[in-house]
């Protein structure tokens, strides 16, 4: 069997839902000879009258009224359809999806996405945390777009992307207001004997840190040991220990945290890489990322 020629059955629906083969042409700006002829061709596929005639009047028969049945269902169908992909279109947004490692200030990363979204302000972010391998491992698969993290890709890592600096920066010494004042005088060594609260393992600042300590001969009581950086903000704001952040973002710490600076140091940096699949990034929703780029 042949396939059904729709708009033949088209032309039939209409005339049926009319009445007339006079009124469909109208609807349809057809002439009706050329209706007629359509729906005759029709009648011949399927092997059967769909109208009773008498004179110039048309009456569906039983197997008419099947076929309009169908047809009015096949249509509504159609036309649902087309209302989908109209609202799907108008609907569709952009849809950027970034691993952010666990350890990396979260006001960096907000700068980051804060220049997507001025540029393309209809994009839907999928934000993911976790640590570098384990983000890797969704890089590798395609469910992320890039990863934002302190320290870059391992040479050593099996899995094919790239390292791109955006962002190097000091780091400044924050603690709560309240205890500010016991801080104004001698930095760094006014850290000395002092509660201190240092990154975890998974940060790329605690070897560099403990290193900065030991060259200015300064002993802190470290008295906390973070993965998490919001948290360790929380516990310096409630008084537990100086912490350090980055100096670029320090304003927004102060401001957030109710914290106060205490010393900078430019020895000790903070840095801020996208990890993508290219060597040269070309996904526009990542190329704001790369505007104040640094060279390597």
């Amino acid at each position: 069997m042949n396939q059904l020629n729709y708009q033949h059955l088209y032309y039939f629906y209409v005339t049926a839902k009319q009445g007339s083969i006079i009124k469909a042409s109208s609807v349809l700006h057809l002439t009706p000879q050329t209706i007629s002829e359509q729906i005759r061709t029709l009648e011949a596929y399927f092997g059967f009258d769909l109208f009773d005639r008498a004179g110039k009047r048309l009456q569906l028969n039983s197997q008419g009224k099947l076929t309009y049945n169908f047809a009015k269902d096949i249509f509504s169908l159609g036309t649902e359809l087309l209302m989908s992909v109209k609202n799907q279109r108008q609907n569709q947004q952009l849809v950027l999806s970034v691993g952010v490692t666990d350890v990396l200030p979260k006001v960096l990363a907000f700068d980051m996405f804060q220049r997507c979204l001025t540029q393309h302000p209809d994009v839907r972010l999928v934000c993911k945390e976790g640590d570098l391998n384990s983000l890797s491992a969704e890089l590798a698969l395609n469910k992320i777009d890039g990863i934002l993290s302190d320290r870059p890709l391992p040479r050593s890592s099996n899995i094919k992307a790239y390292n791109h600096l955006l962002e190097r920066s000091g780091l400044s010494f924050f603690v709560a207001r309240n205890q500010a004042h016991e801080y104004i005088d001698n930095f760094p060594q006014c850290l000395d004997s002092k509660p201190f609260l240092i990154p975890g393992d998974k940060s790329a600042q605690k070897l560099s840190i403990l290193a900065w300590f030991a060259k200015h001969k300064i002993t802190p009581q470290i008295s906390a040991e973070f993965e998490d950086g919001a948290l360790m903000k929380i516990f310096a704001q409630r008084g537990y220990g100086v912490f350090c952040a980055p100096t670029s973002v320090e304003i927004d710490i102060e401001e957030q945290y109710k914290v106060q600076v205490i010393g900078r140091s430019d020895s000790l940096t903070e840095r801020l890489y996208l990890i993508s699949p290219e060597r040269k990034v070309s996904n526009p929703l990542l190329t704001p990322f790369m505007t104040r780029a640094v060279k390597i």
